[in-house]
């Protein structure tokens, strides 16, 4: 009798351990899915704070950008224009002057209310919107800007858009400001699987290895790569005394990367 009861007891006991491990296992294999998908909601919920940030990013960078083309630009023209006005009272020949700024002013005019229409900047392509920084650049003789862009024009994510309109926003603005360049120029050329932009200026430019001890340039890279990185870009940096700087950005179309990968 007991020779039979011991399978038994052996048999029940194995089947317990089975029945314990099965539900542990599945216990930690819930647990840990329920912890991937917490930590996918919080990386959805930084990228989303990432380009939520630099939409904003973007519209204080315009505002900036129209409210001195107001008050220096368009302004000063107006000024002007007064100006000639009364000095045509006096003198009628000097009316196709007046004629001449006024007609100016409104060019330019035209040009900002391209940058205050939010539906007219939504529906642009990023070679659109590169277009129209490039365009605005050569308008106010800031610097003489060219752009280059191959025929096969794909469309991109928009959120991919925002990030990399931001990262080029950032080198223009840092070009306009500190390179003391006269030229910039700006290669856009969409392939089958990746999307390359190169921009270069050919200012004073600095020496790489400094990057450590010029605190503005390590961070405004760091900031341009690690925007980059959300959207599964490259970014780089490229400078030499004398000889300029140049940005290239390579975003592949695969996909847009988590906060995981990023990490």
């Amino acid at each position: 009798m007991e020779r039979q009861e011991t399978p038994i007891l052996i048999a029940t006991v194995v089947l317990i351990i089975l029945v314990v491990l099965i539900i542990t296992l599945f216990w930690v294999f819930q647990r840990r899915k329920n912890s991937l998908l917490l930590h996918q909601k919080e990386a959805e919920k930084k990228f989303e704070r990432a380009i939520a940030e630099t939409q904003i990013e973007i519209r204080e960078e315009t505002l900036r950008n129209i409210s001195w083309e107001l008050h220096d630009n368009i302004g000063q023209l107006l000024t002007l224009a007064k100006i000639q006005v009364d000095v045509a009272k006096e003198d009628p020949k000097k009316l196709p002057e007046v004629t001449e700024t006024i007609t100016k002013s409104l060019v330019e005019l035209r040009a900002l209310s391209k940058l205050i229409n939010p539906d007219a900047i939504k529906s642009l392509s990023l070679t659109e919107a590169i277009a129209l920084e490039v365009e605005r650049f050569n308008r106010l003789q800031f610097i003489e800007a060219t752009l280059s862009s191959n025929t096969e024009i794909r469309t991109l994510d928009d959120k991919a858009e925002i990030i990399i309109f931001r990262i080029l926003q950032e080198f223009f603005s840092n070009t306009i400001k500190h390179s003391k360049a006269s030229k910039l120029t700006v290669n856009v050329r969409y392939d089958q699987e990746k999307l390359v932009i190169n921009a270069k200026d050919d200012g004073v430019g600095f020496d790489t290895k400094d990057i450590k001890s010029k605190q503005n340039i390590g961070i405004g890279l760091c900031n341009m790569q690690n925007r980059g990185k959300l959207i599964n870009a490259e970014v780089s940096l490229d400078s030499a005394k004398g000889k300029g700087t140049s940005i290239t950005l390579t975003y592949y179309y695969k996909k847009l990367v988590t906060e995981e990968e990023v990490d």
